[in-house]
C-alpha cells in the first residue's frame, strides 16, 4: 500500500479492495518502522488518525465520499491543528497546541482526509536544508547521509520513503520545490493567495504560500482541489474561481511555449544535472511542445533581494514571540527586559537569530532607502521580467536546484552557500508565481528536479505539463532503494 499513489488509494478504497482503517494502520507502522532513521515527523497522531479512518469507512459505506476520503496525509509543523503540537520546529513553540485549524488543514479534513501527524522542517521556516530544526536534521530517504532540502524537507523526506503519500508544505523561497527535487517528489507553489495562508505560522507574509509534495502530478491536482479557494480571514486570499485541475491533466501539448531561461542554464549548474534537463526538454519537444530561450536579466539579483525582504518581514513577524503569552518563557527572569531578552535568546536558533538581526537592521531608518526598499525596486523588476518573458511563451522550464542533495554539515557552516542552492526557485516566490518541480532524472543515484514556473494562476497548465511528462516518463515511481 505504501507504494501506491493518491490517485491509486482513492480508487481502492473506493473499490473496497482495502479500507481507510487498514491503510491508515499500515502507514502509522511504516512511520514507527523508520522515522528513527528519517527523524521526518515530529508529532504522530495515530489515534486520532485512526478514528478519521473509521469515519472515512462511515462515508464510503454510505456513497457519500470524495476522492480524498480515507486519504492519509502529513502536515507540515508550522500549519495550526486544533489540539494538536504545533511547533514550527522550534525551542520557542516546543509546548505550543492551537485552540483551531488552519484553512488548509480545516478544508483537507473537511475533504475526509486522515491526519497521520506533523512533520519535521527547518525552524521556522527558514533554513534550505532542514538542519536548523530544534528536534534535529531530517535524513534524505536516498542517501541517509544527505540533507532532504528544506524548509519543507520532513513533508518530502516522508512521502519519498512511503511513509505517508501526500504532505502540506510552505514555500516562501523554494521550500516546497528544493527539497521535492532532492527527495525524488513532486511539488507544488501554488500562486500568491491561491490558497488561505490563515493558521499558518508566519515566516515572511508576503512570500509564504501553502503548498503540496505527493509522489505525482495528478495527486498534486487532486490535494490543490481541495485546498485553493477564497478565504475571507487572509486579505491575501484571491477571490477567483478554482478550476477543476484533475480535468485538464491529459490536455495534448501541441503548440504549448516552453521558455528556457538562458540565466538558468549558465553557471552553477552541474554539467551532469543540465543533461538531465537537456533530456526532459527533449522529451517535451516529442510531445508536441514547442521550445523557446528567453531571458530573465535580473535573476542574478533574486537572493540578495530575497535575503533583504524575508528577514526583514520575521522580524515583524516573530516579534510576538516574547515569553508573555505562549511559547518558551526563560526560568526566573529578574525584571520584563529579561523575559523578553533570554526567552529570545534561548527559545529561537542560530538561523533565526541571524535573520532577525538581518531584517531588524535592514529596517532601521538610516538603512531603510538603501536596503529595504532597493531590494522591494528589484523585486518589481525581476516581476516585470516574468511578465515580458510570458509575452513569448506559457511556462518556463529549467532546473529546480544546481546539483542534487548535499551531505549533512557540508553547507551549515557557509550561510551564502546556503543561502544559494535556492538560486533557481527564489524569483518566483518574489513576482507571486506558481512553480512545480518533478522528478526529472537522476545524477549518481540521486534524484535531480526539473522546475516549471506560470502565470499568476496558471497552476492547471503547470499540472498538465508535469503530467504529460510523468506519463511518458518513469522517474516519479522510482523508490529509494531501502524504502521500497
Amino acid at each position: 500500500m505504501h507504494d501506491k499513489t493518491i490517485a491509486e488509494l482513492s480508487a481502492a478504497l473506493a473499490a473496497r479492495e482495502l479500507s481507510a482503517v487498514e491503510l491508515t494502520q499500515a502507514l502509522l507502522d511504516r512511520i514507527e518502522a523508520h522515522n528513527g532513521t528519517l527523524n521526518a515527523f515530529i508529532t504522530v497522531t495515530a489515534e486520532q488518525a485512526l478514528e478519521q479512518a473509521r469515519r472515512a469507512d462511515e462515508r464510503i459505506a454510505k456513497g457519500e465520499a470524495g476522492a480524498l476520503t480515507g486519504i492519509p496525509i502529513a502536515h507540515k509543523d508550522n500549519f495550526c491543528t486544533a489540539g494538536v503540537l504545533t511547533t514550527c520546529a522550534s525551542r520557542m513553540l516546543h509546548n505550543f497546541v492551537p485552540p483551531y485549524d488552519a484553512t488548509v488543514v480545516a478544508r483537507l479534513e473537511e475533504a475526509g482526509v486522515v491526519m497521520l501527524g506533523k512533520t519535521n522542517m527547518d525552524e521556522f521556516a527558514m533554513g534550505s536544508s532542514n538542519e536548523t530544526s530544534y528536534y534535529g536534521p531530517v535524513k534524505n530517504p536516498w542517501d541517509t547521509e544527505r540533507v532532504p532540502g528544506g524548509s519543507s524537507g520532513g513533508s518530502a523526506a516522508a512521502v519519498a520513503a512511503g511513509l505517508v503519500p501526500g504532505a502540506t508544505a510552505t514555500d516562501t523561497g523554494g521550500s516546497v520545490r528544493q527539497p521535492a527535487a532532492f527527495c525524488g517528489v513532486s511539488g507544488l507553489k501554488p500562486t500568491y493567495g491561491r490558497v488561505s495562508r490563515y493558521g499558518i505560522v508566519a515566516f515572511a507574509s508576503s512570500l509564504d504560500q501553502a503548498s503540496v509534495i505527493a509522489r505525482s502530478a495528478e495527486d498534486l491536482a487532486l490535494l490543490l482541489q481541495a485546498m485553493a479557494g477564497f478565504d475571507e480571514r487572509d486579505s491575501t486570499c484571491v477571490d477567483l474561481a478554482v478550476p477543476d485541475y484533475r480535468a485538464g491533466l491529459e490536455q495534448p501539448l501541441d503548440g504549448v511555449r516552453i521558455g528556457l531561461p538562458r540565466e538558468y542554464f549558465q553557471d552553477g549548474v552541474e554539467p551532469e544535472l543540465a543533461k538531465v534537463i537537456e533530456a526532459a526538454v527533449e522529451e517535451y519537444r516529442r510531445l508536441g511542445a514547442e521550445i523557446k530561450e528567453v531571458s530573465l536579466p535580473h535573476n542574478a539579483l533574486a537572493v540578495a533581494a530575497y535575503h533583504v525582504i524575508a528577514p526583514a518581514e520575521a522580524s515583524s513577524n516573530l516579534a510576538r514571540f516574547d515569553g508573555v503569552r505562549y511559547g518558551y518563557r526563560c526560568e526566573n527572569p529578574r525584571d520584563l527586559e529579561d523575559l523578553y531578552m533570554r526567552s529570545r535568546g534561548e527559545g529561537f536558533g542560530t538561523e533565526v537569530k541571524r535573520r532577525l538581526l538581518i531584517g531588524t537592521r535592514a529596517l532601521l531608518a538610516e538603512y531603510y532607502q538603501d536596503a529595504f526598499l532597493k531590494a522591494q525596486k528589484i523585486r518589481r523588476l525581476i516581476h516585470n521580467d516574468f511578465i515580458e518573458a510570458f509575452k513569448q511563451v506559457d511556462v518556463l522550464l529549467g532546473p529546480t536546484t544546481g546539483a542534487p542533495a548535499f551531505r549533512l554539515g557540508e553547507k551549515s557552516a557557509d550561510p551564502v552557500q546556503m543561502y544559494l542552492t535556492d538560486v533557481f526557485t527564489i524569483a518566483a516566490n518574489l513576482a507571486g508565481l506558481p512553480a512545480l518541480s518533478l522528478p526529472a532524472g537522476q545524477v549518481d543515484g540521486l534524484p535531480v528536479g526539473m522546475q516549471l514556473i506560470g502565470r499568476h494562476f496558471d497552476e492547471a497548465r503547470l499540472l498538465n505539463l508535469a503530467h504529460r511528462f510523468q506519463q511518458a516518463t518513469d522517474w516519479h515511481t522510482v523508490r529509494p532503494q531501502n524504502f521500497e
